[in-house]
């Protein structure tokens, strides 16, 4: 794999909606698909996210579990990088990002982030429609989320937003919401999937590369599968339309996930639940074996 540490699967088996089942059941399921040629695996954590309550005093679903969840996620990150693997994070939800991030920077400082992901993410526990971890996961990155909450990641942002790309966005009704984010924030690209419809995919991702790697850069890759159009992609929760299919992702995120600034890898929000055939995860886990390859 060029200069990049061995690939290492690590299960993050969480759902924010707050109970069993859903995307909790996708880190299992995708590990089967891929099969154990060509990674490590270091297991799963073992917290999980439970209650139905948004906490009073921040608006956050099921807070108390998404701190231990945040503190566990740190730990395994951060071992495992400073041992010079690149983690592999199966999700689960998007909750675990700014834990990922957080043990990433504790073994190897600082870092950019390439977000694939058909929503920007940069909602608070008051503009959130639902309270769930997975709509904050860039905003808690940026320092935006309550104290007990920054504690438990340390000091941030967690990424300088200068190094930030985001890659997907397609959702009017969050942005409406979010107002006046993203304006203000300091990120330094937004990809949205109207600029993406006509433009050269590959080219893309490879200035997006470009960037975050230049000299001895390195960077965070993140996917979340509702970046995929909801018709031919229907295994994931928040379905919309109008999105990538997976072969316009493919060549957006395949210069990134073989770079060898590459320093780590999450997949998020794949459902098994609602993928009967099978088809989905198959396709997810072919995306993955391809564009991790070098």
């Amino acid at each position: 794999m060029g200069d990049r540490g061995p690939l290492t699967l690590l299960g993050v088996p969480i759902d924010s909606v707050g109970t069993a089942g859903g995307t909790e059941l996708g880190p299992a399921a995708l590990r089967e698909l891929l099969g154990p040629e060509g990674f490590k695996d270091a297991g799963d954590t073992s917290r999980q996210i439970r209650g139905l309550d948004r906490d009073k005093a921040n608006g956050w679903l099921a807070f108390d579990d998404i701190l231990k969840m945040t503190a566990e996620v740190r730990a395994r990150v951060a071992e495992l990088t400073a041992e010079g693997n690149v983690p592999v994070i199966l999700g689960g939800c998007c909750t675990l990002l700014p834990a990922a991030l957080a043990g990433a920077r504790d073994s190897l400082g600082e870092f950019g982030l390439a977000y694939f992901d058909g929503h920007l993410d940069l909602f608070t526990g008051q503009t959130s429609p639902t309270g769930e971890g997975a709509d904050f996961p860039v905003a808690a990155s940026l320092g935006i989320a309550p104290e007990p909450f920054l504690d438990a990641v340390g000091e941030t942002p967690l990424v300088d937003p200068g190094r930030i790309a985001l890659v997907g966005a397609r959702d009017q009704e969050e942005l409406d919401l979010i107002a006046p984010f993203p304006k203000g924030l300091g990120i330094s690209r937004i990809e949205y999937r109207d600029d993406l419809r006509h433009a050269d995919l590959a080219r893309v991702g490879k200035s997006i590369e470009a960037e975050l790697a230049s000299g001895d850069s390195k960077f965070w890759l993140h996917l979340d599968v509702d970046i995929l159009d909801g018709d031919s992609f229907p295994a994931t929760d928040y379905l919309m339309p109008d999105g990538l299919s997976m072969t316009e992702l493919k060549s957006l995120i395949s210069p990134l996930a073989s770079s060898p600034g590459l320093i780590g890898f999450n997949v998020t929000c794949y459902n098994p639940e609602k993928d009967e055939d099978g088809k989905c995860g198959a396709a997810l886990a072919g995306l993955l074996r391809s564009t991790l390859a070098t």
